[in-house]
């Protein structure tokens, strides 16, 4: 056997195509979708991240503002610049690019946001939403890895799910989004005993370990969907994710590359959320 490739560049660049159209209609009828982008310190990997959704917002029509400050800014000047884009109209979504320098509280930061602009999904109230089952805005990754399996008609109802890593950003939320879909659901973690008796169970199983390697095509069972959220550069420069690609692939029958699978979506998500946000404004109006 071997996995047919569920393809994120492909997917992202087909969604993008279909929110650049719901951007326009926005522009047209209302105005364009503003994102406002908070990058604090000159940390390399979030510039590149941060011009990467500058650059996407820009390739789809959403307004984008990026708002630089340095390491040293307090956490009292940051929240204030955040309570100003909470009440700013022209601004539908907030996002902080983490991590943040060490004098400023993470938590306090996100749950700063209003939960209407809150488009990562990760204030406290989205968390409560995606629990019950309310309207409210999934974090851009575990919604990316949805979308994948949507997109290639893999199965979710009455299968089993693992999720292996139960961080707030993928791995609790990835659950909650499979529960929902009435899958049956493990969460495992670092703390879990004989990992691979539980992931050679699943139909259905999401990595976000931050492990390079973790799970080998020994731990998979025969043709299930293998959603790989890891990215790790080696030594060698190569990229590779949580899940042994060339072993996995040969057992299961989907699975993501790395990279090209999970990350683009993830942005993606990202877009729409803004999109969404804005359109529910305009409903408003």
């Amino acid at each position: 056997m071997n996995a047919q490739l569920l393809d994120g560049t492909a997917l992202s660049r087909e969604l993008r195509q279909a929110l650049a159209v719901r951007a326009a209609a926005l522009t047209a009828r209302f105005r364009p979708a503003g994102l406002a982008v908070i990058l604090v310190g000159e940390d390399p990997a979030s510039q590149v991240y941060v011009r990467n959704k500058i650059k996407a917002c820009a390739d789809v029509g959403i307004r984008s503002e990026h708002h630089l400050f340095p390491a040293t800014i307090s956490q009292d000047e940051l929240l204030s610049r955040i309570q100003q884009l909470n009440t700013d109209p022209a601004v539908d979504g907030i996002l902080v690019q983490l991590p943040l320098p060490a004098q400023i509280s993470s938590e306090r930061v996100l749950e700063s946001i209003a939960p209407d602009k809150d488009v990562d999904g990760f204030h406290v109230h989205s968390m409560g939403s995606l629990m019950v089952g309310r309207q409210g805005f999934v974090p851009c990754t575990p919604a990316g890895c949805l979308a994948l399996l949507d997109r290639h008609a893999v199965a979710i109802e009455g299968r089993d799910a693992v999720v292996v890593g139960r961080s707030n950003i993928v791995g609790k939320p990835a659950a909650l989004l499979l529960l929902q879909r009435n899958a049956t659901v493990t969460i495992c973690t670092s703390r879990t005993r004989d990992l691979a008796s539980h992931v050679r169970r699943a139909d259905i199983l999401v990595v976000a370990a931050g492990k390079p390697g973790l799970i080998t095509g020994a731990m998979v069972k025969p043709g299930a969907a293998v959603v790989d959220v890891g990215i790790h550069r080696g030594a060698d420069g190569k990229l590779t994710g949580d899940v042994d690609f060339e072993s996995a692939r040969a057992v299961a029958g989907w699975i993501t590359p790395v990279p090209g699978g999970v990350g683009p979506m993830t942005i993606t998500m990202l877009l729409a959320n803004a999109v969404t946000s804005a359109e529910r404004r305009l409903r408003a109006a």
